[in-house]
């Protein structure tokens, strides 16, 4: 073998080590750019998935027929309850025969899986703690009201309540660490919607002696560093009482709702936080913490008071360094206003819960969370009921999806990908206001009203997408129901032409063009057309003129 041979055979040899040594890593996340990716054996993978009702996958052979349904949708990965009264039946005792099943099930339907720690708490109640943590109130207090009446809530500043969920949780992800020698489970959430009801905060004696002490040192640093930034929420509430750096809740937060709702935020958070180092001692997945979305002039305790919400985040990132995102469960109609809020440097945006299976805004939320908010992931909840999920639209959208889910996180934190949908209000009235952005040098702007179509047949709620730049003057759209019309970003007096826009689709990674649309399709080369019925995959290319 000659000298250029055994080099090119060295390289190769090298370049397999480093992909067998990447493939076995646990799944993790990376940076590119300004996005937080899911590496998944040395790749970085979108979830496209769909969250279980509750009590699915409890029982495994309930659990066994819901599969064809999932494959149907498209998912590429199920996010599945794992339930602390189900595994631990008896302080010390493990059964771990439910969660081996769902791993085995996910394998053998080629999916992955994100693992919902059901613990101290889930929709803020501890309605899944084992009977020994129920029966021993005495142990594993109760968080109380204001008026001292205990509630069906662990409090989170009861230090044996913590060990007892420590021990638990890290004996799930040694177990998971162990029998998932594939990377089946990808993701871990940790507990589930937490939060205090039906006042703003805890009460009970623990909880009463920690508010009655000293704000910890480490939230006030906090606050220092990023005085600037903070939202306004907590900012003011700190603000107003002189910006202390040392005293008590009340002297350095005041009296009001905002100060004791800090104060329960912080107790929640440094609750997750340890739990979160415990599990990941034992395995380290990625772990996160999802929300409960406040309704408009709800008051703390109407709401889950002192959940990692958009105006705590503050607390939440001081409080749980351990954690590696904030999930948006959302099921409000105004999608965006929500979801832009949870893109930010120190938290990539992952949605494991979404509006239930069937809302006909499902897939355009996807398109934007990915595209727009270069998402992890997209999960409408209860996934399993889809009525009917051959023609349902977020079977349409992930069939899209899946094509170009390679050029998506390829993109992701680059600066040359965008989406689009049409906001919602609370109400569910849809703003109609086209949407206008930069990309590639053009000015584009993006209608999610098809003028071709009568108004009153139309669902524009449903209609959303996303743009990449794949090189000098030319794009991949993808999406449903959207025009867009490009204009020179610098104003130097050019005007934009349509060279060339195809149809067409990704067969195995391939592109696959079909149809030539500049003609009646994109009103004579003047727009790019995503027809409202179906999502669907255009190229385009652009030129300028004078």
């Amino acid at each position: 073998m000659n000298r250029k041979s055994l080099t090119a055979v060295l390289v190769a040899l090298g370049a397999a080590a480093s992909f067998n040594a990447a493939a076995q890593d646990a799944p993790h996340l990376k940076r590119q750019g300004e996005a937080t990716q899911l590496i998944v054996d040395g790749r970085p993978m979108l979830i496209l998935g769909g969250e279980l009702a509750n009590s699915t996958a409890s029982d495994l052979k309930y659990l066994n027929a819901q599969w064809p349904t999932l494959k149907t949708i498209g998912l590429n990965t199920v996010v599945a309850p794992v339930e602390w009264d189900q595994i631990e039946p008896s302080e010390g005792v493990y059964d771990f025969a439910p969660v081996e099943g769902l791993i085995q099930q996910a394998q053998a339907n080629h999916m992955k899986l994100v693992v919902l720690w059901f613990g101290a708490w889930k929709n803020s109640m501890s309605s899944y703690a084992p009977p020994y943590i129920k029966h021993d109130y005495r142990t594993y207090a109760r968080a109380r009201d204001d008026k001292d009446v205990p509630r069906d809530i662990l409090s989170p500043y009861d230090p044996d309540t913590l060990k007892a969920d420590q021990r638990a949780f890290a004996a799930l992800m040694a177990h998971i660490k162990a029998f998932d020698k594939s990377h089946t489970v990808v993701m871990v959430q940790v507990e589930n919607e937490i939060g205090m009801l039906p006042v703003v905060r805890d009460y009970g004696p623990q909880a009463q002696a920690a508010f009655e002490g000293s704000v910890p040192k480490a939230l006030i640093d906090y606050l220092r560093r990023n005085k600037a930034t903070l939202h306004p929420y907590v900012r003011d509430a700190w603000t107003a009482n002189g910006s202390r750096i040392a005293g008590t809740w009340s002297e350095v937060f005041g009296d009001g709702v905002e100060g004791q709702q800090i104060f329960q935020a912080w107790g929640f958070s440094v609750f997750a936080n340890d739990l979160t180092k415990a599990g990941k001692a034992a395995y380290d997945l990625p772990m996160y913490v999802n929300v409960a979305l406040n309704r408009p002039d709800q008051k703390p305790g109407q709401y889950p008071s002192g959940g990692p919400l958009p105006h705590l985040f503050d607390i939440w990132k001081a409080g749980g360094p351990a954690i590696d995102l904030i999930g948006l469960d959302a099921y409000f109609p105004d999608y965006v206003h929500w979801a832009d809020q949870f893109r930010r440097p120190d938290n990539p945006v992952f949605v494991p819960e979404a509006n239930r299976a069937g809302q006909i805004d499902a897939g355009g939320n996807a398109f934007y969370t990915l595209g727009e908010l270069d998402g992890i992931g997209f999960g409408p909840f209860a996934i399993e009921t889809l009525a009917h999920p051959e023609t349902d639209s977020l079977t349409d959208a992930y069939r899209v999806l899946r094509q170009i889910a390679p050029l998506v996180l390829a993109n992701q934190g680059k600066g040359t990908m965008r989406g689009f949908k049409a906001p919602l209000s609370y109400e569910g009235v849809v703003d109609e206001t086209p949407r206008t952005f930069d990309l590639g040098g053009y000015t584009i702007t993006a209608s999610m009203v098809d003028s071709r179509t009568p108004k009153a047949t139309q669902t524009i709620a449903a209609h959303g997408g996303l743009i990449i730049q794949t090189g000098k003057d030319e794009f991949l759209v993808a999406g449903r129901g959207v025009i867009l019309r490009f204009a020179d970003a610098a104003k130097s007096g050019d005007q934009v032409g349509v060279e060339q826009i195809v149809d067409g689709e990704f067969v195995d990674g391939r592109w696959v063009g079909g149809r030539w649309l500049n003609g009646d399709e994109s009103g004579q080369g003047r727009y790019l057309r995503l027809p409202p019925d179906r999502f669907s995959i255009q190229k385009l290319k652009v030129y300028r003129y004078q």
